[in-house]
């Protein structure tokens, strides 16, 4: 057995609301040697996920220093998604562990900078313990999220009014905490809790979507969020919403085969790209033109054709185009940290785009075969009760 008495690990997180998970990550963690955990500050959390914490820092760090698998408890002093790394100096790990949602390129870099093994971890309860997370123990919220898997800005009129087309969202299951400002519609889906608590209403899905589209843009609204967003939400399974110069699409056609699900569900992957920059704002340096419009709407037809006829390598084929189309006419969707983790899976996948803008979101992987240190949805059924 190799002796890890020597080495020194760490982890961070904001640890609200300690649960068996967290329990079962830090001692499965400590495995590895002597565990420091950088804890994000109330400041910190609530800059993040733009809510206060419900244990104050001193409390968390009191909680967690009662474990007898912790070594030592840092609160964090930075800010941010590494948050940790005047912590990180002190402490000079031999090892950084996270679990699987909280692995993102940009920490997996720092490692590699610095000469620090990397390690991702999949959520694994204890025992027969249920799988448990600080956002399902705050509250058992049903409304899903929502993935475009192509057409994106077509819900848009400055954009549609250059050439009609569909845009295609996939619903997905809330069994993953998405980061707000990720490109998952998390906005929308704030405004469906504030409707209607943890679930939403049927049957008529397309009235249901309108009421949703116009709590989240009241009059006066400078900055109108894309209908795709309420209509991915509330449509479950595949959505395609044809849009022709105007921000309600003109017809919604909505597929839920079974196998055409469990295709997206075994061979999309999600990265976590990180956080997204201080005053980012991807209207910047747009260069919105008739051609690359016409190129977006033709890949998302070219998408759902491929959907309705299963072609995973098709589908890939027009997602990937798709989003080279976005990026011609919405250059600041991507910076360079983005298109050099691309370059890195573009060869391997059928297929990719990302959600989110400006670095935050994800980057999403079609591909044949499992992508290591990647997020996996459920896709949203109909009907949940």
């Amino acid at each position: 057995m190799i002796d890890n008495a020597n080495k020194k690990v760490m982890v961070s997180g904001c640890f609200d609301l300690l649960h068996s998970g967290h329990v079962a990550f830090l001692k499965s963690a400590a495995k590895y040697g002597k565990l420091h955990i950088c804890l994000g500050s109330d400041q910190t959390v609530f800059d993040l996920k733009k809510r206060k914490t419900i244990n104050p820092e001193a409390e968390r760090k009191y909680l967690l220093e009662a474990l007898s698998c912790v070594h030592k408890v840092y609160v964090s002093s930075g800010n941010g998604y590494l948050d940790f790394l005047p912590e990180m100096d002190i402490i000079k790990p031999d090892i950084f562990i996270v679990n699987h949602d909280g692995h993102s390129a940009d920490k997996e870099t720092l490692c590699q900078q610095k000469s620090i093994q990397y390690i991702v971890l999949p959520r694994t309860p204890h025992a027969d313990l249920a799988a448990r997370s600080t956002t399902a123990l705050r509250e058992v919220n049903q409304i899903p999220y929502r993935i475009d898997l192509a057409g994106g800005w077509l819900d848009q009129p400055f954009v549609s009014k250059l050439a009609s087309g569909p845009v295609i969202t996939l619903c997905i299951e809330p069994n993953l905490a998405f980061d707000t400002r990720s490109g998952m519609a998390t906005s929308t889906r704030k405004c469906a809790t504030q409707l209607w608590h943890t679930q939403i209403p049927r049957p008529n899905d397309e009235l249901i979507a309108k009421q949703l589209f116009a709590f989240e843009n009241p009059p006066g609204t400078k900055e109108i969020a894309g209908s795709q967003d309420s209509i991915g939400i509330v449509y479950s399974g595949l959505t395609k919403s044809i849009y022709q110069a105007d921000y309600w699409p003109k017809q919604i056609d909505n597929l839920q085969d079974e196998s055409t699900l469990q295709l997206l569900e075994q061979h999309l992957y999600f990265l976590p790209l990180g956080s997204r920059k201080d005053n980012y704002h991807v209207l910047g340096q747009t260069n919105l033109n008739q051609i690359d419009a016409q190129l977006l709407a033709k890949a998302a037809e070219d998408c759902w054709n491929a959907l309705l006829a299963k072609d995973l390598k098709a589908i890939g084929k027009y997602m990937r185009a798709s989003f080279e189309a976005q990026i011609k006419m919405f250059p600041l969707m991507v910076d360079g940290s983005i298109l050099q983790l691309i370059q890195v899976y573009q060869n391997q996948v059928f297929g990719y785009k990302i959600s989110g803008a400006g670095g935050g979101g994800y980057l999403v992987l079609l591909s044949e075969t499992p992508i290591e240190n990647a997020l996996k949805i459920t896709v949203r059924r109909y009907p949940i009760w």
